[in-house]
């Protein structure tokens, strides 16, 4: 049963459940071209644009955080999870991080983040906001919404009712670390930036030590959301620890279950880092449900790279509620 609140568990406890129960399965590497050797990470689950498959990913060097990103199409021969991803030139490239969609509507919905330059300190970030396009087809994508300063993993679903669930992720005052916001609005029109600095908490998630935030939201058959997102916590040597995590919100009551894991580094191929602190990071990039039982979850890892692995639909538990 969803409850209301739940006495939050740490990171460390989340593990323990997870790797006690886990299937063993091991992603596969996504390979990117036509990104001039730049690492492709951080990206989307694929979805169809116009009837064939794109995958947005975060591009960028493997010495700045200055990235852009690009829409990729499977090459012609290449596997569902092998093969390689060739950049689509006829898309626009976006100067945005960490991509995300959703469809509202028949729109499709696309977000990243825009960081923004410290022009004292060149090279060096001052801020950043979540900033919204919505259109018919990526070709056709028109910004419409920008999200509070400083805030990023802002993410939105259109629920049974016709609504629109916002997620978001404040942090310092409000938020600490990072903790998930959620509320709903009548419709995209009517979503504001005060709507999310606004946002009340969902309560019980995360000890302060360590944070979160909603990746990917899915409408499920009985009305729930299914929450792809993640769950994070510093170690002793300042090193992150990024695992991948789902859970199930009722958007009318805001009961929701408990997090677990879904999935963690070590599930996929050693590779490199962008730098030695984010060895252990994982970003839940977006799920795709097979309908058979499983699902291809997304994922980039260690700020470097992208993977997808298949795994057992992790929001199917959550439609028998």
């Amino acid at each position: 049963m969803l409850q209301i609140h739940h006495h939050p568990q740490t990171c460390g406890q989340l593990l323990e459940s997870y790797r006690g129960g886990r299937e063993s399965a091991t992603g596969s590497k996504l390979r990117f071209e036509g990104v001039d050797g730049r690492d492709v990470y951080n990206i989307t689950a694929a979805f169809a644009d116009d009837g064939a498959p794109v995958l947005a990913g975060r591009v960028e060097a493997r010495d700045t955080e200055f990235s852009c990103v690009k829409f990729f199409r499977r090459k012609e021969g290449g596997g569902q999870k092998d093969g390689s991803w060739q950049v689509d030139e006829a898309l626009p490239e976006l100067a945005l991080q960490d991509p995300f969609y959703t469809r509202i509507g028949e729109e499709l919905v696309f977000g990243g983040v825009r960081v923004i330059e410290d022009e004292q300190n060149p090279g060096k970030i001052k801020s950043w906001e979540t900033v919204f396009s919505r259109g018919a087809n990526v070709a056709g994508l028109q910004p419409f919404l920008v999200g509070p300063s400083h805030m990023k993993d802002i993410r939105m679903v259109q629920l049974a009712d016709g609504a629109i669930g916002v997620f978001t992720r404040p942090q310092g005052e409000k938020g600490g670390r990072g903790k998930i916001g959620f509320f709903k609005a009548a419709s995209l029109e009517v979503v504001t930036q005060a709507d999310i600095s606004e946002a009340p908490l969902l309560e019980g998630m995360f000890i302060d030590e360590e944070w979160g935030g909603a990746n990917e939201a899915h409408l499920l058959a009985n009305g729930l959301i299914g929450v792809l997102g993640h769950i994070a916590w510093f170690d002793e040597a300042g090193h992150r620890h990024y695992y991948a995590m789902t859970f199930a919100l009722n958007p009318d009551t805001l009961e929701r279950t408990p997090l677990k894991l879904v999935a963690e580094r070590s599930d996929f191929p050693d590779g490199p880092a962008k730098r030695g602190d984010l060895q252990d990071v994982i970003f839940s990039g977006g799920l795709i449900r097979n309908g058979n039982g499983s699902a291809d979850l997304y994922v980039g890892a260690s700020d470097a790279e992208a993977y997808v692995i298949t795994i057992p639909d992790p929001l199917l538990e959550y439609e028998g509620l």
